[in-house]
């Protein structure tokens, strides 16, 4: 089996933007340890693919962000039983699983800076042990007895599964509005954030207000970190996205920054977008000026700006909370989403 390999040790030498998230993996380290030790433990299987192909995405380096909040915001709620570690387990599982199938559903070569897994043993074999994890990851969270956590998570695999239908309806399609894309996003990307984060005080016993704070908080961060991305890919460098800058454009994927340059841009501009995105016609040098249409209409930084708005929501959510270091670790954390695109 892999291997996992802690965040901070991934990167080399200390960013300013890991020190932004140092508060919450020193706050969490001692159950994300155990959280780690379980994830590689459940991958266990007679049957060696399962263990190959899970392993070669779990060890490979991902910031565990998610599972990190469900620890922290059960933290947050005083919660002093066993239940969130096999929770924070069940979340990654989710994440990953999620991954295996997007992988295959974008025909992607690259995850997090290594091949996909489809590309070693095959879109069939990505998309099972996808399936694999989900089941083990639902078997964790009966074991917590939690109904109200299970029927969280639960839903949020559902919301999920319809974010991934729902950016099918979308993809190549130029005319997707803004509106259309955040509802995207917001099942695609923010719903595992929310969970991630209700799921903790619910099993702590907490008040339906902190709890409802703490999914507020998940969902806005998800928004604010999906839109972040969206900006990376067309401005950042691989190192930061654990993938080839232009991958979204190269995949013909409709995101924030194409929907505004597109509403924003002449007839010739609109007609590049066509050609490039819906008909998949791309040709050296485009992504290049697809950058420049950008820049021209503001569309990166405009995308960037609304991830700061979604980034405020998140941290006024915490406003229930009394001051504490682990409140101080989400709010840094929030920063540390949004610090990547600087």
């Amino acid at each position: 089996m892999g291997v996992v390999v802690p965040f901070e040790d991934k990167e080399a030498g200390k960013s300013s933007d890991s020190a932004r998230i140092e508060t919450l993996v020193e706050l969490t380290r001692a159950d994300m340890e155990r959280v780690n030790a379980m994830i590689l433990s459940r991958t266990g299987s007679d049957v060696t693919m399962i263990p190959e192909v899970a392993n070669h995405l779990i060890s490979s380096g991902g910031k565990r962000l998610r599972p990190m909040l469900t620890l922290a915001a059960a933290a947050l709620s005083g919660y002093r039983g066993e239940g969130h570690v096999k929770l924070a387990a069940g979340v990654e599982f989710m994440h990953t699983a999620t991954l295996l199938h997007d992988d295959v559903v974008d025909q992607s070569d690259m995850r997090r800076g290594k091949l996909a897994a489809r590309m070693l043993w095959g879109n069939e074999a990505s998309v099972l042990v996808g399936d694999f994890l989900l089941g083990q990851a639902f078997k964790m969270m009966v074991e917590v007895g939690s109904l109200r956590a299970l029927d969280i998570l639960s839903t949020a695999a559902a919301v999920i599964a319809e974010g991934e239908v729902m950016q099918l309806s979308v993809a190549k399609n130029t005319e997707t509005t803004e509106d259309e894309y955040l509802q995207v996003i917001r099942g695609k990307t923010a719903e595992l954030f929310a969970a991630a984060c209700e799921v903790g005080p619910v099993i702590a016993g907490s008040a339906k207000a902190h709890a409802a704070a703490c999914r507020s908080y998940g969902l806005n961060l998800g928004i604010a970190f999906q839109l972040i991305d969206d900006a990376l890919d067309y401005g950042g460098i691989s190192t930061k996205l654990g993938k080839n800058t232009g991958d979204d454009f190269r995949e013909g994927k409709i995101t924030l920054p194409v929907v505004l340059s597109f509403r924003r841009g002449s007839e010739e501009e609109r007609a590049f977008w066509r050609r490039t995105l819906q008909d998949g016609e791309i040709k050296d040098g485009d992504l290049e000026e697809a950058q420049a249409i950008m820049r021209r209409h503001r569309a990166l930084d405009d995308t960037i700006e609304r991830a700061e708005h979604y980034a405020k929501m998140a941290k006024d959510a915490l406003g229930l909370f009394p001051n504490s270091p682990m409140k101080q670790a989400l709010n840094e954390t929030v920063d540390f989403c949004v610090a990547r695109a600087h």
